[in-house]
């Protein structure tokens, strides 16, 4: 699956300037600040901090106990062409959804603002369009399942991992109870993996959008300037 995103990945820069970026929001209870996408291939988090410390006893305290953690992710398209996706049963963001939902321990997914879009008003929800572009991206660069130009922001959930040391109770074969013990090396936080997973599923969605696009409408481009995007 990376190996496929790095080939859609190329090809979308090559062909429409899209790039991909990924990062760790949150792991267990600890929430991870955004300090800048530069720190992200500096630490094995793949957080946007330059002082990961703290995530670190976080992980050792949690692998001493016996237990795990999940995850959250945040992974962003740039670039990304106006007008990919359809109104109903090929929505872009539909499409993105079942993608992540695909990867092994994701429990949940957001597009732009997701759950957070429940306390909001309608005034602030709706990205307000002005001569000069958006004045936000709550809808997360999708509005009706097609792209907006705008950045794609998608959040994922990760679970805690299954193999852990402590014993959670279970029935064997014959229904009677036991304890199912795991013993070997296993990742205390399957999230911390798992950024450049997601950030080439969502590059294998887009790029196979742009090609659904351009069977339907060949290379045809429209003559109005792009819309601008807010700025990250």
């Amino acid at each position: 699956m990376v190996a496929a995103g790095a080939v859609a990945k190329k090809w979308l820069k090559e062909k429409f300037g899209t790039t991909f970026v990924g990062c760790m929001t949150q792991i267990g209870d600890v929430p991870i600040g955004f300090e800048s996408w530069d720190h992200v291939p500096n630490n094995p988090f793949f957080a946007p901090v330059a002082d990961v410390s703290a995530l670190e006893d976080y992980m050792n305290t949690l692998r001493k106990s016996g237990d795990s953690c999940g995850a959250r992710l945040r992974v962003v398209a740039r670039g990304v062409p106006v007008g990919l996706g359809q109104p109903l049963f090929d929505k872009i963001d539909a499409d993105i959804a079942y993608a992540m939902m695909g990867i092994n321990a994701v429990k949940g997914v957001e597009i732009g603002a997701g759950f957070g879009c429940v306390t909001q008003k309608g005034s602030m929800a709706g990205d307000t369009l002005t001569p000069d572009g958006f004045v936000g991206n709550n809808a997360g660069g999708v509005l009706g399942g097609i792209s907006t130009g705008q950045d794609i922001e998608v959040s994922v959930a990760i679970k805690p991992t299954s193999s852990i040391l402590t014993c959670p109770r279970s029935i064997d074969s014959s229904g009677q109870p036991t304890e199912v013990i795991t013993k070997g090396r296993h990742d205390p936080c399957v999230g911390i993996r798992a950024t450049p997973i997601a950030e080439a599923m969502l590059a294998l969605v887009v790029m196979e959008h742009a090609l659904q696009h351009r069977a339907q409408c060949g290379d045809v481009e429209h003559a109005q300037a792009p819309i601008a995007a807010t700025k990250p």
